[in-house]
């Protein structure tokens, strides 16, 4: 019973936020509002299914943010110097699959612990997409690049919502069925007990931080798009929610745990807090405080639950 309500309680959560909200305020169930939250929540969900991999695996990623940052400054000016936005989408992924392989590469060579790698790459890339934008940013885009994260498909429903499902589908099935996702949990798990058994950690170590880099690439886009630019100081402070996103769904910064469902309700019940914040005129240096001390609590019931 124990591990059961430990399993459905991000659920439990996310519905009796949404049945709070919608009783105290009447914009909140209605149509605009809820597209407006899950284009504002996409870019956050699919960076924290990538961390789920991550943490796993007994990793973190903190440059999350630069990343995310990096990749939409190199895909906003592929679009200015070239009208494309499929290039630039292909582009933008690449710069995040690249820079995620080498923080797996650097925590693997030179087997420096990931809490520590990761906090110097964030500084790093967050230098580089100063330096290569002169802190000024990306503007001149092609009118059709917006509708990556303002479109809708039919009128209803929202292109960022298409991208995660798509990247929800793709991470299921690589934690279900395949090697990549079976060896992060045991990784996560028991790492000697992995090595022992054959598995090789630092090359899937190296490309469990490579997916995660790839799909931030994805986000940096749809966030350039979200805001017409490409912003150098876009993802500042995104680590946090993306990594409380993945503990609140049930995932742990101990490793070994996380599901894809559950990063999802994570990331939307910090989407429905913050929305209902602003519609319930809770002032934005509130909101900090609350989401500060929802990640505390979440690590707290994590670490309680795993000492029993």
């Amino acid at each position: 019973m124990k591990d059961i309500l430990k399993r459905f309680l991000p659920y439990a959560s996310l519905i009796g936020l949404f049945v709070i909200l919608t009783l105290a305020s009447p914009y909140f169930l209605t149509v605009n509002n809820l597209s407006s939250v899950v284009r504002q929540t996409t870019v956050i969900t699919i960076m924290a299914i990538g961390m789920t991999v991550v943490m796993a695996s007994a990793g973190i990623d903190l440059s999350v943010g630069s990343m995310l940052a990096l990749a939409g400054v190199c895909g906003t000016m592929l679009i200015a110097g070239y009208g494309s936005t499929t290039l630039a989408l292909f582009g933008s992924i690449l710069v995040g699959l690249f820079c995620g392989l080498i923080n797996g590469a650097v925590i693997t060579v030179l087997r420096i612990p990931p809490f520590i790698a990761t906090l110097g790459a964030l500084g790093i890339y967050r230098g580089i997409t100063l330096i290569i934008t002169k802190g000024i940013p990306v503007v001149n885009l092609t009118r059709d690049f917006g509708a990556l994260a303002n479109g809708s498909l039919a009128g209803i429903i929202p292109v960022p919502l298409v991208f995660l499902l798509g990247v929800a589908l793709l991470v299921y099935f690589i934690l279900k069925y395949t090697k990549l996702g079976r060896y992060s949990y045991a990784i996560g798990s028991n790492p000697e007990a992995a090595r022992c058994s054959g598995v090789p950690i630092g090359a899937y170590v190296v490309m469990i931080y490579g997916l995660g880099g790839a799909l931030t690439g994805l986000a940096g886009m749809i966030e350039a798009a979200r805001l017409v630019t490409g912003q150098p100081t876009a993802g500042e402070g995104y680590e946090l929610r993306v990594i409380a996103a993945v503990v609140i769904g049930g995932g742990s910064l101990s490793g070994g745990q996380g599901t894809v469902l559950g990063t999802i309700v994570g990331s939307f019940t910090m989407g429905l807090l913050s929305n209902g914040c602003n519609l319930l005129g809770i002032s934005p240096f509130l909101q900090q405080v609350i989401i500060g001390s929802v990640i505390v609590l979440a690590v707290t019931f994590d670490e309680f639950q795993r000492r029993r």
